[in-house]
């Protein structure tokens, strides 16, 4: 069997399943994914959860000391961006650290804008980890961030192919399990599913290999 090398047709047909997003679609990505993360995030604040990744770590700091989500999001995420920076370029570093101070800043505005009655447990769970799932595929496709462990998440999957979700879910796993000296063990329970749901948006919707529109 002979190999088949690509002619200039093959060329044109390759670039046009690259659909390049203008800069005011990656503008309304940034500001409709992070508004999503954080009103998932109002969901687990309200309901005593966590999730997995940075998120997860400013929760357990607020949890343990009390001090301002928002501002514990923003500062753990600070020594990640020489990493993004090197090995991700410029923009995407960029778009990330718009990302999070946007997530850091909408964390603390939203339990002002929305206030829960009454929030079950199970479905703050569920779907606040629906919320954020949603709201980092769009940043995910518009070549962004939440910094932490969705860079290097990132990172592995172009680098070596290994799926974003994937990476993500196992990390989050981990720190949500061990927060079990943290919060009440049925709580724990709960941020694991959540974790799941979460990252189950990203292991469906988000693959390199079929999503090609790029920033």
């Amino acid at each position: 069997m002979t190999e088949h090398i690509p002619d200039h047709a093959d060329t044109e047909q390759v670039a046009e399943i690259f659909v390049r997003h203008p800069l005011w679609e990656d503008a309304l990505a940034l500001l409709f994914g992070t508004a999503m993360v954080a009103l998932g995030i109002a969901f687990y604040s309200h309901a005593g959860l966590l999730t997995g990744g940075t998120v997860g770590l400013a929760f357990l700091l607020k949890y343990l000391a009390g001090w301002p989500f928002g501002l514990v999001f923003f500062l753990l995420n600070l020594p990640f961006y020489a990493l993004a920076l090197w090995r991700m370029g410029w923009q995407f570093t960029l778009r990330t650290a718009c990302a999070v101070a946007l997530v850091s800043l909408l964390a603390e505005l939203t339990p002002r804008w929305v206030v829960f009655a009454e929030l079950n447990q199970l479905y703050a769970a569920v779907f606040g980890g629906f919320a954020m799932g949603l709201g980092l595929l769009m940043l995910f496709r518009h070549r962004a961030s939440l910094g932490g462990v969705n860079i290097l998440a990132l990172f592995l999957q172009e680098r070596f192919g290994l799926r974003a979700g994937a990476v993500q879910m196992g990390v989050d796993a981990t720190i949500v399990l061990a927060s079990i000296f943290v919060v009440a063990p049925d709580k724990v329970a709960l941020s694991v599913l959540g974790a799941v749901a979460l990252n189950m948006v990203l292991a469906i919707n988000h693959r390199a290999d079929r999503y090609m529109g790029v920033s």
